[in-house]
């Protein structure tokens, strides 16, 4: 296999982002899984931090996950990687001194692109994960992760939760993340093209959406005019593996089949509701 260098693979990425067309990204999880993807043609993987989570520590995604697990994993698909990979680098383990020191390690690791969000992490007790940060703050952590880079191709992502606010601060948020120097933004919760043609409208810098396979964002050529390179529609590949594994060791145990899907499967061996219960018991503010 022809290897490329982490710096080639950054500058293909940028190509993808001025290309003018719309790519969706194959899940990355571990070295195989990177092979795999670039031998099947695709343009660009995503490590995504829940999938990080569950292959790491089989753990659900509730900012359980360090910064340095995150980094030894990017590391091991940065060694094999033929295409450019996204790591999806959550809130940046902290605030802005920390987004500088996130960045620091997963562009050592070989690191295409990464995305820093606004979002409050790990989520109080009682609150939602999708609580979002102010937005100067927001700012801050976008000005700290170009500080910290020293590939100028490294790609910067400012990801917003448009599912959790209007649409107007959404547009606030993303044009302030794109006069902070981000190379693209993020945007997840997008419900349909009418709310992306209002906020693609608005934004110069390329756009990443994350649509969760949403049917009423399926129109590529669409997509690509309003300025959307990079789509993320899930991590199927990686919940299918899960799936795999049980069915395999199942049937050689002859344990008889249960009827939980893929993601239920997920949600049952990362002990989810066991954290649930830990977190009522000591996360909680009693009187």
């Amino acid at each position: 296999m022809q290897r490329h260098s982490h710096h080639t693979l950054r500058i293909r990425f940028r190509e993808l982002l001025n290309s003018g067309a719309c790519y969706h990204t194959a899940s990355v999880f571990d070295p195989m899984s990177a092979r795999i993807s670039a031998d099947l043609g695709f343009e660009v993987g995503i490590l995504g931090g829940s999938v990080a989570s569950l292959q790491v520590l089989a753990a659900p995604d509730f900012a359980l996950i360090t910064l340095s697990e995150f980094v030894e994993q990017a590391t091991r698909i940065g060694r094999v990687a033929q295409l450019p990979v996204i790591a999806d680098a959550d809130h940046g383990y902290g605030n802005a001194l920390n987004v500088m020191r996130t960045v620091t390690e997963l562009e050592r690791a070989g690191i295409s692109a990464l995305t820093i969000e606004d979002t409050v992490l790990p989520a109080k007790f009682g609150r939602k994960s999708t609580d979002l940060i102010g937005i100067f703050e927001g700012v801050g952590k976008v000005r700290a992760a170009l500080e910290a880079r020293v590939d100028p191709e490294l790609c910067i992502i400012a990801r917003t939760n448009a599912g959790v606010i209007g649409i107007e601060e959404v547009i606030a948020r993303a044009q302030a993340y794109e006069s902070a120097g981000a190379d693209a933004i993020c945007l997840v919760g997008i419900e349909d093209f009418e709310q992306l043609e209002k906020v693609s409208e608005q934004i110069n810098v390329p756009l990443m959406l994350v649509t969760y396979g949403n049917p009423k964002l399926r129109d590529n050529a669409r997509l690509a005019s309003l300025g959307v390179r990079i789509v993320v529609n899930g991590h199927a590949a990686y919940f299918a593996a899960i799936k795999a594994t049980y069915d395999c060791l199942r049937e050689q145990r002859e344990v008889q089949a249960c009827d939980l899907n893929a993601s239920q499967l997920s949600v049952k061996y990362s002990t989810a509701d066991e954290y649930m219960v830990w977190a009522e018991e000591y996360m909680q503010v009693k009187e």
